[in-house]
């Protein structure tokens, strides 16, 4: 992507922040706050958009922002507000497997800012252990650590719900 213009900046923001937003989703557990969270991001990336759109891909650079301010703000505490965990009454979109992404949300937002955003870059967006390493700025090996003891934590938390799941699909 060439430019650097506002009219190229919306045109990216539109083709790429259900993207965004569904990896904010899993990261913070809430739509609304995944929403402030996107929000957050492409303001971020709007201060630097001529620079953003000349590099190789921009769309990498909004996900790393997107991932480090989540993290940022978690480990700051900057917000008052805090996810409820009260499901909404419907769906967001019909699946087969709506129940075990509901339990797979469920069991995410209650582990730690760091372990939610190692699960949700390495599985559920298949990011290599190095891509992660630099997304949160820590090294392979913390990433190989960080994303075993997360799984082993998820784990505990899904308990026989998990095991239930696997046996319906």
């Amino acid at each position: 992507m060439t430019g650097g213009g506002v009219g190229d900046f919306e045109d990216f923001a539109h083709a790429r922040s259900g993207q965004l937003l569904r990896t904010a989703c899993l990261l913070t557990g809430d739509w609304h706050l995944a929403e402030d969270l996107v929000q957050d991001t492409l303001g971020k990336l709007f201060r630097k958009w001529r620079r953003v759109s000349a590099m190789e891909s921009p769309v990498a650079y909004a996900h790393t922002t997107l991932v480090r301010t989540f993290v940022s703000a978690q480990r700051l505490r900057r917000s008052s507000e805090r996810p409820d965990d009260s499901l909404p009454d419907t769906a967001a979109g019909a699946s087969d497997d709506i129940d075990l992404r509901v339990t797979l949300m469920a069991g995410l937002s209650r582990l730690s800012p760091q372990d939610r955003a190692v699960l949700v870059l390495r599985y559920w967006e298949d990011r290599s252990v190095e891509v992660t390493a630099e997304i949160l700025r820590v090294s392979p090996g913390a990433v190989r650590t960080r994303s075993k003891r997360a799984l082993d934590r998820l784990r505990v938390v899904l308990g026989a719900d998990i095991t239930l799941l696997a046996a319906s699909c």
